[in-house]
């Protein structure tokens, strides 16, 4: 393989890159969706997918992060991993069938059965592509996964802009569901050069599936507890108030999950490369943190900031209730910024066991927290969230490190330069969008706002902080960096 370090920034720069183009998609088709379809058709999906989202943790079981983590893995091996992902994905598909008549009672509404069924289908789907995406993850082309992204999300959102304008309602929403796993994987067969072979049952795959299986415990245990307030709100407060809660919730997850998807995958792999060289994990780790935090601290300060103006641009003047959730739930961008990496640089050293107890810790925690804030509807159930979240982090933080090659003073050092940046940016701001950009519309207010925040933060960071020269040994890393977009075989060892 190819320097690593250089591999590993073009890898990161195609990853940024195609999450930014993703949340652009991502965001223009929920304003165009935001008025073609109302709040009601968004809560009948959410209904459904606040459960069915569970089996969607299922989907690969855990066994692509196998894949990836192994420091050697041969064509058998991958073989099997495919026919039980495949298992799985036949399994999960007949598990939605069998639970949509539990979801139709539950709600009171008969409408969610066939909505169950059909979204049931793209666990079949997308089972066929897990071990596909694995290996060129374990390679690091990240380029060709970027490519595969966006012209999946593009077929999606396509056919759900198409069926809403022909007036489908909420299919719509399902349509696009179902077609993003079908697109991805048949782009991923037609650019991998790897076909899987038959089972094999003299390979043994124990211990894949062992480290896939706590995987899986993981996500499923977090994904309980981050999604738990969407059933209660769908079943005591209705599917309206459930749509304006997630439409907001989904806003200011936009920049979470695309910046957690950009990097974690990339320091999954560099990360697992390393795990025998303790000092150059460390390296490798730290500088990544320091990037998601640069990136992602501005963000958050500034949905924070412009929550009136983006609500109304992104969604338009009927969702204006969801101002005050969107408001209470920006904190979660910066903690999920905060604590996020720490998953990665627990599994690729094979610490995944402590990551779920982090995780059973964390699950009753927010859980209550929805509890106490239901009975002031949606506003109350974001704020607990939000502020459960805040109260765990330096917890969160602390178990993590405990015993690994990071001390609590790197990451302190780390945080530091961006967070002070950010604050400073932000107070400035404020006064300056106070003093001279009230009378101005909507999106020439975002757009002065937004220049003067991100213009103060730069100066901020790069000149006061000190941080000029570690973005410019980014780019001269780049440089050097080998042409992207050649062919690449599939190597398993």
């Amino acid at each position: 393989m190819e320097d690593l370090k250089e591999r590993t920034l073009r890898a990161g720069v195609a990853q940024v890159s195609a999450r930014g183009a993703n949340f652009l998609l991502r965001l223009g088709s929920l304003m165009v969706l935001a008025r073609l379809l109302d709040p009601k058709d968004f809560g009948l999906v959410g209904m459904v997918t606040a459960v069915t989202g569970v089996f969607s943790l299922f989907k690969d079981a855990g066994l692509s992060m196998a894949t990836v983590q192994r420091t050697t893995i041969s064509h058998e091996e991958v073989s099997n991993l495919f026919w039980l992902n495949m298992a799985v994905g036949v399994l999960l598909g007949c598990l939605s069938l069998a639970i949509a008549p539990i979801l139709v009672s539950f709600y009171q509404e008969p409408r969610l059965f066939f909505v169950t069924a059909a979204l049931g289908a793209g666990f079949l789907f997308n089972a066929a592509g897990v071990q596909h995406s694995a290996l060129l993850q374990r390679q690091m082309r990240f380029v060709t996964l970027s490519v595969i992204e966006t012209v999946a999300l593009l077929t999606s959102i396509a056919v759900g802009l198409g069926m809403a304008l022909s007036g489908f309602g909420y299919w719509a929403l399902v349509g696009m569901s179902v077609t993003l796993p079908v697109a991805s994987t048949i782009c991923l067969w037609s650019l991998c050069t790897w076909v899987p072979g038959m089972p094999n049952r003299r390979t043994k795959i124990g211990s894949m599936v062992r480290f896939g299986s706590i995987a899986t415990l993981n996500g499923l245990v977090v994904y309980v507890a981050y999604n738990m307030e969407k059933v209660l709100l769908g079943r005591f407060w209705g599917a309206e108030a459930l749509g304006i809660y997630g439409r907001a919730y989904q806003l200011v997850s936009i920049p979470t999950e695309s910046l957690n998807s950009a990097t974690g995958g990339v320091l999954f792999a560099a990360l697992s490369r390393l795990q025998h060289d303790p000092d150059r994990l460390k390296k490798y780790f730290l500088k990544s943190y320091a990037l998601v935090l640069s990136l992602t601290l501005p963000v958050s300060v500034a949905c924070a900031l412009f929550a009136d103006d983006i609500i109304f641009l992104a969604l338009g003047p009927k969702w204006e209730d969801a101002v005050p959730i969107f408001r209470l739930l920006t904190p979660t961008i910066l903690i999920f910024a905060l604590i996020n990496p720490m998953y990665w640089l627990l599994v690729s050293t094979g610490l995944v066991g402590r990551s779920l107890k982090l995780a059973l810790v964390i699950a009753p925690l927010v859980i209550t927290a929805y509890i106490l804030g239901l009975p002031y509807g949606p506003r109350g159930v974001a704020f607990a969230y939000s502020a459960v979240l805040t109260l765990w982090v330096v917890p969160h933080l602390a178990w993590s490190i405990h015993g690994t090659m990071v001390s609590p003073r790197d990451l302190l050092q780390t945080a530091g330069r961006p967070f002070l940046s950010t604050m400073v940016a932000a107070v400035f701001t404020y006064v300056v969008e106070l003093v001279y950009a009230q009378s101005l519309a909507p999106l020439a207010r975002l757009s002065f706002s937004g220049s003067i925040l991100v213009v103060v933060y730069l100066w901020m960071l790069l000149f006061v902080m000190g941080q000029k020269s570690f973005y410019l040994e980014l780019l001269r890393g780049l440089r050097k960096s080998s042409p992207v977009g050649k062919k690449e075989s599939i190597e398993l060892a």
